[in-house]
């Protein structure tokens, strides 16, 4: 199935996204309260209907509601006679649920081994040094053929280079205050919740790529409510997501529609304070993904909150209002505005602050990859429930999965943390034995040593005896008992 998403219009004018340029990523961006959520819904549920996967991340739960079918309402019939849609059809999207605490969806999970040193080191906020130790780690664990699998795994594995680094080899010698440095941080995460999202078993991305009966791609929602609340945690996971799916999936350019749409939320995140390695990281993960047909769609309250080299490679652009009250609000507002190709018929700088809630400037890639001009749309109204779906209805959704049942339950595996403490447990037993048998040792040579003095002792009071019974052996003892005495 190929075709358009229809994002919205004005005066019987439509524009729509066409799937095969949706790989060319894109940017949602907002005032808070100016409609991104809804518009987000709308294409999510315009992806899944062309039976292409959607992952986003509900940070604030409203998209729980994709679903369940939406319900009549006198605003949105009015929309719908604006926009000129006559097929519309209220209806609810195949939906599954994911959370990284295991609460509010399916438990999400991933291995140490798998987010690697780089993305570990950018959760954990390391130095160079640190990060080069957390490196060295990963190297030993390779070299040994040893699983990180949990955070245990990695805590075991950095305590144990701290006190054993040296008998390995110079090189895998390490400072103990760096490693309990690192070993801090690991606590912090874990405070956070981290402890629960690693471990087994972990996420197959084949399970978000799935399609249901119908073909119509499954939308799987991240529910962040609570992650988003540990920022750091929140956008390493998303990028290690987007690193996984760049690794495993295999070339095929430019597809007639994505394999998956990626939607980043509170974009802004991923970006704050993040080192300039990090940054050129995600760079070339968003230059390169859309040749494995993934899309990734940014969304974010200005277009300045993205780097100018992630924003030059977002071709489908939708601007709902920013408001401008401070010079800095007002450069933004120029930022966003010049990002669009212009349309002479419109004022973009000046219309960005007057645009109505559910209103928005949008540009999209038309033939040939070319944006087309800014125009000024009213956003389609979603098919599906505006606002959150309720405790039963997401229960129900998780309770028809097959996946929370292969998700559920944890396990621990031998990995790096039993092997290292059974090492060190055979290492205390062979010294052990050692000292054991050199305090043997020592105890046998005082014993024959003792002994040789003792009769050396005796046969010199013998001696002394004998020599007592002549005049030369009495003055003799005579002399060494006044000695004695004396």
């Amino acid at each position: 199935m190929s075709g358009d998403i229809l994002i919205g219009g004005t005066a019987g004018q439509q524009l729509s996204l066409k799937a095969g340029y949706a790989n060319r990523h894109g940017l949602i961006a907002g005032a808070t309260g100016t409609g991104k959520t809804v518009t987000l819904q709308v294409l999510a549920e315009g992806f899944s209907r062309l039976g292409v996967p959607v992952f986003l991340a509900d940070v604030k739960g409203d998209l729980s509601g994709l679903c369940c079918a939406g319900t009549p309402h006198h605003k949105i019939d009015e929309r719908l006679q604006s926009i000129g849609i006559t097929d519309f059809q209220q209806a609810s999207s195949p939906v599954a649920f994911w959370d990284l605490f295991g609460e509010r969806g399916i438990p999400v999970r991933s291995t140490i081994s798998e987010m690697g040193p780089q993305l570990l080191a950018a959760l954990l906020e390391l130095n160079e040094t640190q990060e080069s130790i957390l490196i060295l780690a990963f190297e030993f664990a390779d070299d040994e053929g040893l699983l990180l699998v949990d955070l245990n795994d990695l805590r075991t594995t950095l305590s144990y280079l701290a006190e054993h680094g040296r008998e390995l080899g110079s090189q895998f010698a390490v400072s103990k205050a760096s490693v309990n440095a690192i070993l801090r941080r690991l606590l912090m995460i874990e405070r956070e919740g981290g402890d629960l999202f690693f471990g087994e078993p972990a996420l197959s991305l084949n399970d978000l790529l799935r399609t249901d009966r119908q073909g119509r791609g499954v939308i799987n929602i991240l529910s962040a409510e609570r992650l988003i609340q540990s920022p750091r945690l929140y956008s390493t996971f998303l990028l290690w997501l987007l690193s996984e799916l760049f690794e495993q999936l295999p070339e095929i350019g430019d597809p007639e529609q994505p394999e998956l749409v990626f939607f980043f939320d509170e974009a802004h995140l991923l970006f704050n304070s993040a080192p300039k390695a990090l940054l050129e990281k995600i760079e070339q993960l968003v230059r390169l993904i859309r040749s494995k047909g993934v899309g990734v769609y940014f969304i974010t309250q200005s277009p300045a909150d993205i780097p100018d080299s992630v924003l030059g490679q977002l071709g489908n652009r939708i601007q709902h209002a920013l408001r401008a009250y401070t010079p800095k609000e007002q450069k933004a507002v120029r930022v966003a505005a010049q990002s669009f190709r212009p349309n002479p018929e419109l004022d973009t700088e000046a219309a960005i602050s007057v645009l109505g809630v559910g209103e928005a400037l949008v540009s999209v890639l038309s033939e040939g990859g070319v944006p087309t001009p800014v125009q000024r749309l009213l956003i389609a109204p979603p098919a599906s429930r505006i606002g959150p779906a309720q405790q039963q209805e997401r229960d129900q959704v998780l309770g028809d999965s097959p996946l929370q049942r292969r998700y559920g339950e944890s396990f621990d595996p031998e990995s790096a943390h039993e092997e290292l403490l059974r090492r060190v447990e055979r290492q205390e037993q062979n010294e052990q034995r050692v000292q054991a048998e050199e305090s043997r040792r020592r105890n046998s040579a005082a014993g024959r040593t003792g002994r040789s003095r003792e009769s050396a002792g005796e046969a010199f009071l013998k001696s002394l005896a004998r020599s007592a019974g002549s005049s030369v052996g009495r003055r003799l003892l005579r002399g060494l008992l006044g000695s004695l005495l004396k």
